[in-house]
């Protein structure tokens, strides 16, 4: 399977980073097509922990060609500060190829971001702060700064100019420093020498890649239900995180792509603000999180935690057209007697087994849950299906009936080796 889309099925922190991981020691390009510094992806290898915030997860993978796509914005001090530090730990980050057409996000729109989340005041999106809202709004008003816009130094100081003034109005109204553009631009052309060996034509590099039959894996940020589009608007991301957004971010057609993965926990997390219907506001919901170490890699912020949702989960199948599911986290659910499982919400009185396609009426769903035997085994061990518990294997099955997606691999732990591979797709 020469492509392959990896993406998240829920709110995003599902272990994409593993998963891209996993598949990608068997690929040859690995390349991020949305999103920005505003996600993280965690990946253990023996023992030790990376965590990544810009670069794709195929970085730390000997022989792939690692590709940040043109749908993603792209801060330069957070690239060249988490190029140093992975190089500084052995890993050969002289691989990196950029679009010519990703978007720089500049000092502006992180301050953009402030302000935008000042004049909110209690109806805060809960925004990281890092500038992406901002630069995508940029891109879309055509006055946003482009990767290739640091070899054209007068057209690019022109750009921020035009850009600033009416921002320093903004900043100054709310209360915020304004920015001298000359300084803003200074800044940008100072990273023009070390990004111009790594900028390219993705799209042209990619698509090369596929005639020769080379393997190219697309790695998401962020998920499904924080997409612009089919996400739980107005809390959500930027960007297009589903398999339409890879498509675009990266330049390549739908009929180039062979398989559609999907990203899920055992279990489903939240950060920041918007519904969530299986969320636990208790003890139970502090134990899970506890217990899965759910905190972001990127802001620290605690998680929301509750159930699994089938609902949630199947809807991505269909928006995306998944054709496999990666689960992970199962060894979090050890030792629950009963594990509840979400197969509807209740409107009015009525059960309703799809998304609800108004967003107020999801805010106010009560979900409808199934429970399923628990098991007590340590199973971090495992690493075939048929080693899992009884209880188990049941859980996984049931999930996969309810999604209409097979699971193809399952987490049983944080490192690369942690993991069940059912279904193998790039031999791993």
């Amino acid at each position: 399977m020469p492509a392959v889309i990896v993406l998240g099925a829920q709110w995003g922190d599902e272990g994409k980073g593993k998963a891209t991981d996993q598949l990608g020691q068997h690929t040859d390009y690995v390349v991020k097509f949305n999103g920005g510094n505003n996600a993280g992806h965690t990946v253990v290898i023996d023992g030790e922990k990376y965590a990544l915030h810009l670069l794709p997860a195929g970085i730390l993978s000997e022989g792939v060609t690692p590709i940040i796509g043109n749908g993603v914005v792209v801060d330069l001090d957070v690239l060249f500060e988490e190029l140093a530090e992975i190089s500084g730990r052995g890993v050969d980050c002289s691989r990196l190829l950029i679009s010519a057409n990703a978007h720089i996000i500049p000092a502006y729109n992180r301050l953009m971001d402030q302000a935008n989340e000042r004049a909110r005041g209690n109806n805060q999106i809960g925004t990281t702060g890092r500038g992406i809202g901002p630069t995508y709004a940029d891109k879309m008003n055509r006055i946003g700064i482009r990767i290739q816009d640091l070899f054209h130094p007068e057209a690019l100081r022109a750009k921020v100019e035009a850009a600033l003034a009416p921002k320093n109005t903004i900043f100054e109204a709310v209360g915020l420093p304004t920015l001298d553009p000359a300084e803003v631009s200074d800044h940008l052309l100072s990273f023009a020498d070390r990004i111009e060996p790594m900028m390219c034509d993705v799209s042209l590099v990619v698509n090369d890649a596929l005639d020769r039959g080379e393997t190219v894996l697309f790695e998401g940020g962020q998920a499904t239900m924080l997409d612009i589009d089919h996400g739980t608007y107005p809390f959500v991301t930027s960007s297009n995180p589903t398999a339409g957004g890879a498509l675009a971010g990266a330049g390549v057609g739908p009929t180039r792509i062979d398989c559609v993965v999907g990203v899920a926990k055992a279990y489903t997390t939240r950060v920041g603000e918007g519904p969530f219907p299986t969320e636990l506001d208790d003890e139970v919901g502090e134990d899970l999180r506890t217990r899965g170490g759910e905190f972001g890699v990127t802001t620290g912020r605690p998680r929301r935690t509750g159930w699994f949702d089938a609902v949630v989960v199947r809807y991505a199948a269909r928006v995306n057209g998944l054709t496999d599911l990666c689960l992970t986290k199962l060894d979090v659910l050890t030792g629950y007697k009963e594990i509840p499982v979400c197969v509807g919400y209740e409107l009015d009185g009525i059960v309703v087994d799809e998304m609800p396609p108004d967003q107020v009426d999801f805010a106010r769903a009560v979900p409808v849950y199934e429970m399923v035997p628990g098991w007590s085994e340590d199973i971090t061990g495992c690493r075939s299906f048929d080693e899992l518990p009884e209880a188990a294997q049941a859980y996984i099955l049931r999930l996969e009936e309810l999604v209409g997606c097979r699971i193809s691999s399952i987490g049983v732990g944080p490192g690369r080796e942690a993991t069940i591979i059912r279904f193998p797709l790039l031999g791993e």
